[in-house]
């Protein structure tokens, strides 16, 4: 908004407030000239009769006549006379039964025997049901005497339609200066705006540089530095995919691998019952994001392995080429012993940072016992990925909270390295951080990356301010980056998303044949309608407030039952930690009370599936229901609502999203709901299921939209050409580090 528009807004604003204040003052003033000159009036008129009056007050015959001759004044209403004991004598046929001898009496003198000179005049406006009248009950004194008191009623319609008159005065003229006031802002606005064009372009000429044009002037630099790194890293166009994202790489890395550190591993190893061993793909959102774009760009991924017969599927330093039958990346596993999983993983990654992290009201639990395997364990992935970098300068890319010292100890090994380090979960405020006795260790340890990457910029400003609370450090705010003994580190948002188009759907059978399948495999009718939800078993995903929004849903709704069933596949997920145990327990004890309450012959509302889905299945239930709920709690972003989106080509379904994800903030045409309000959650579900195809078609159309465009390549793409950009520059900064050394020394 301009200056002008906003002086102009101002003047409108100021205009009514002055215009409001005119009107109750003139009203006000209005009212007590109009009262003081009626009672003046009255005063006068008993003045001027009073010696006719007291010569007829003991004959009320005569002195009703005076009375009735006293109330044609076209103003006057009534009049009565009343003796001093405040009984009536005479009085007009109009005296309303109110305004008695007997309620006035007492109002004109102090006490029944006061002498005459303590007599005083009493007047009042009141409001009657035909409108407002003013009392004057003025005392009639003959000789020293006290006679009694006349009282004179008269009509004040006329002062509110004077009033009346008045405000439309005053509306009119409040117009007619608002009119004024907003022609002469349109015009300052035009004459401004024509100034500023003008004094810009003999700017933009090569005039003088004028302070006021420096704001502009960044946000312009800024807007033209995205575009051309935009068309850098995109030269030849398109939708972001594997093969583009293949283009980028090569263009800004010439085809140097990248390196992944992260927990999870993409491919686990493990051996059944029968003794075969099976590939299995984790239930994990990291996996989900990060394995497509191993896929695209190759490198090695580093990561804990955890199957049963992981050892077996390696070779002697824990290296495979994966994908099975695919071989376009290498997995490197690392070892890990039984008391270092419990006290790195479970304990100060799981009992401490996960809660810290999150607000889903669990304690976090800090051991000094946990936080040393923590630090052990990072040094231990901090040596195999310098183990297998092939240069001096390399590019690692930092995967969450487990590793949050790593950053610094691979940088203390390879100090060119150009470090990315991306945290999955959100990022609390500084008061909930500094819960952690080792916080400023933590804070240390990812400043060691060049770029720190989170999914929203809420999220990086609050570690940008926990950072200002508890270290020595300086915040660049204009570039949004901390500085440690001159060396920066970038945070940016990097909003993860999923593949596209997705892999598992390329053999897919439509929506329809899948729909069809499933259902009759869960043994419901054709018209059943079906609710969907893909988690881990994780006390963050609220998946009891879930499960609780369907009951209220079939209470408040008792036409969805025996119609609506919800589907809950649940990988089971930290067994080995206490909270994850109660979780289990609450989740099926509430689906079984649920169907207990709801469920009737074949019929069960709730159908609780706690097992590993791998993703052919999985997408299956995407592609089949009807909706999809993501009940979250607290999510970084939750890759779960963009599958489902991704998963939806027959552009039906509807996403029933948390405001508490990431995603709520992208996907702003799901159906965005505060989980632990069961009311609007079971109302969302609802609407979901009600909603005709048309709406859903709209809906799903715009999210697949957004998904396809800002998917997991592009967000890779981003990452990597930040990071392949920083390399340049630190490149040329060490040369002419080197360049100035070798000057020195030979001067």
């Amino acid at each position: 908004m301009s200056r002008a528009v906003r002086f102009g807004v101002a003047l409108v604003l100021g205009l009514a407030l002055l215009t409001y204040g005119a009107s109750v003052w003139v009203q006000r003033r209005t009212r007590e000239w109009f009262d003081k000159d009626l009672s003046s009036r009255a005063e006068a008129a008993v003045t001027a009769t009073r010696r006719i009056l007291a010569s007829r007050w003991d004959r009320p015959d005569e002195l009703g006549e005076l009375l009735a001759d006293l109330a044609h004044d076209e103003r006057v209403l009534a009049a009565a006379a009343c003796t001093k004991e405040a009984t009536p004598l005479a009085s007009s046929s109009e005296m309303p039964a109110q305004f008695s001898c007997q309620q006035l009496g007492p109002r004109l003198r102090p006490s029944a025997d006061a002498p005459p000179s303590a007599w005083a005049a009493y007047k009042e406006s009141a409001a009657l049901p035909d409108g407002a009248v003013h009392v004057s009950a003025i005392p009639v004194v003959d000789a020293e005497r006290a006679l009694g008191f006349v009282v004179l009623l008269h009509d004040l319609s006329f002062v509110e339609r004077r009033e009346a008159e008045a405000q439309k005065f005053l509306l009119l003229a409040f117009a007619f200066l608002a009119a004024a006031a907003s022609a002469l802002t349109v015009v300052a606005a035009r004459l401004s705006w024509r100034s500023w064009s003008d004094e810009l372009r003999r700017f933009l000429k090569g005039g003088k540089e004028r302070p006021e044009f420096q704001p502009i002037l960044r946000d312009v630099r800024e807007l033209v530095e995205r575009i051309v790194e935009e068309k850098e890293t995109d030269r030849e166009g398109g939708a972001w995919n594997p093969a583009r994202l293949k283009q980028a790489l090569v263009r800004h890395l010439h085809g140097e691998k990248v390196v992944i550190l992260a927990n999870r591993e993409p491919y686990i190893h493990e051996r059944a019952a029968s003794g075969e061993v099976q590939v299995l793909h984790p239930a994990s959102g990291l996996v989900t994001a990060l394995e497509p774009v191993m896929r695209a760009c190759s490198g090695v991924w580093i990561a804990h392995g955890s199957g049963n017969a992981d050892r077996q599927s390696a070779d002697g330093q824990g290296r495979l080429k994966v994908p099975p039958g695919e071989e376009s990346y290498l997995l490197r596993r690392v070892w890990l012993s039984p008391e270092e999983e419990r006290g790195y993983y479970y304990g100060f990654s799981n009992e401490g940072l996960w809660p810290l992290c999150h607000i889903a009201h669990a304690r976090p639990v800090f051991r000094s016992a946990d936080f040393r395997h923590y630090e052990a364990v990072n040094q231990k992935f901090a040596e195999a990925v310098c183990e297998e970098v092939d240069s001096e300068d390399p590019i690692v890319l930092v995967q969450d909270y487990h590793f949050a010292l790593a950053p610094r100890m691979i940088r203390e090994r390879l100090p060119r390295s150009t470090v990315l380090m991306f945290w999955h979960i959100p990022w609390p405020n500084s008061e909930r951080f500094g819960i952690c006795p080792w916080r400023d260790d933590l804070l240390e340890g990812m400043l060691g990356a060049s770029i720190l990457g989170f999914h929203t910029q809420f999220h990086c400003n609050n570690f940008i301010e926990t950072v200002d609370c508890y270290l020595e450090s300086r915040i660049d705010r204009e570039q949004s980056a901390v500085v440690q003994q001159g060396r920066s580190t970038l945070i940016r948002p990097y909003p993860i998303s999923v593949e596209w188009p997705i892999r598992w759907l390329s053999d897919a059978p439509p929506a329809a044949d899948c729909r069809a399948a499933l259902l009759e495999e869960l043994r419901l009718p054709p018209d059943a309608l079906l609710g969907v939800g893909v988690d881990r078993l994780d006390y963050t995903k609220g998946v009891e407030e879930r499960l609780l929004a369907v009951e209220r849903l079939l209470e408040r709704f008792p036409s969805f039952r025996g119609k609506f069933t919800f589907v809950q596949l649940a990988a089971p997920s930290r067994t080995a930690i206490p909270r994850y145990q109660q979780l289990n327990e609450a989740v099926e004890s509430l689906a079984e009370r649920i169907n207990q309450r709801f469920g009737q012959g074949g019929y069960r509302p709730v159908i609780l599936k706690r097992a590993h889905h791998e993703p052919p299945a999985v997408f299956r239930y995407y592609r089949a229901a009807d909706l999809c709920y993501v009940s979250s709690l607290h999510d970084g972003m939750n890759l779960v609502a963009k599958e489902f989106v991704a998963a939806r080509d027959d552009e039906r379904g509807v996403l029933v999203l948390s405001q508490f994800t990431g995603a709520a903030r992208e996907m702003t045409e799901a159906l965005i709901v505060n989980p632990y309000d069961l009311d609007e959650a079971s109302a969302a579900l609802k609407t979901a299921l009600e909603m005709s195809l048309a709406e859903q078609r709209e809906r799903m159309r715009s999210m697949r939209t957004f998904v396809a465009e800002f998917n997991v390549y592009r967000w890779a793409g981003r990452m990597l050409a930040d990071a392949a950009r920083l390399r340049r520059r630190d490149r040329l900064t060490g040369r002419l580090s080197d360049h100035l050394s070798a000057a020195a020394v030979g001067g």
